[in-house]
């Protein structure tokens, strides 16, 4: 027995339907709720929950975890600009400069990216232009190799201190001023002088525009023109 035709939907409950799951959308939300509410919080259930699907559809556009891990990796390292300019210096220092950028964007990714052991496209592409930028500066195969070790040791080590610190950098001024009772001149000369000049930085960090973001910039600026410099010394050195 005919129930008679069925109604189509309206344009209304048309327009609030959702858009196809896929795995770029499974990847942006796992992103999502890892910059919000920190890596602990992802799981595939909660995975599901921002998509509004069971968690058992996820396994239709990712294998497990790991793999949405994975391509989360990719996604941030995606975001960095890549060391493509002729000079191998500025290439080198723009790609340092803008993983550090996109690092403090994601405070999760640094750690979980020297943790994965399946790299996807980007970041395969991201290296191999790196390993390219050094070869055709005349760095030999393995004074690249030890570049590119230092280079990344760096930038995600400065990254990891930096989002992982006790406290912000405003507030160094404070620390200093609860541990000054503890530490005398005549125990420890040469950190009473170091204090002095972290009072007085961090002073200047509030008048200075961009505040403590800039400080801390100036600061990873700093030692990465070091490495630079120690690079550039360690290729003329070879070339001797």
């Amino acid at each position: 027995m005919s129930n008679g035709p069925k109604r189509k939907p309206s344009k209304q409950s048309r327009g609030k339907r959702r858009p196809p799951l896929t795995r770029e959308r499974v990847l942006h939300a796992a992103l999502a709720i890892a910059d919000d509410e920190g890596l602990d919080a992802l799981s595939m259930r909660r995975l599901g929950q921002a998509l509004r699907v069971e968690a058992m559809s996820l396994y239709n556009h990712v294998a497990n975890k790991d793999e949405v891990l994975d391509g989360m990796v990719d996604m941030v390292v995606g975001e960095m600009e890549m060391p493509l300019l002729p000079d191998w210096r500025a290439a080198l220092r723009g790609r340092a400069l803008s993983a550090h950028e996109v690092l403090l964007r994601h405070p999760w990714a640094a750690a979980l990216i020297e943790s994965r052991l399946s790299p996807g496209p980007e970041r395969l592409r991201h290296h191999d232009a790196l390993i390219g930028a050094l070869l055709r500066a005349g760095f030999s195969l393995e004074l690249t190799y030890r570049a590119f070790l230092t280079l990344d040791s760096y930038i995600y080590g400065f990254t990891l201190q930096e989002v992982n610190w006790p406290f912000d950098r405003d507030e160094r001024p404070d620390v200093v001023t609860n541990i000054e009772p503890h530490v005398t001149a005549e125990q420890y000369p040469n950190l009473v002088q170091m204090m002095g000049f972290i009072l007085s930085a961090g002073r200047g960090d509030a008048a200075q525009p961009g505040g403590k973001a800039a400080a801390y910039l100036a600061e990873y600026a700093f030692g990465l023109d070091l490495v630079l410099d120690g690079l550039a010394a360690a290729r003329a050195r070879e070339r001797q």
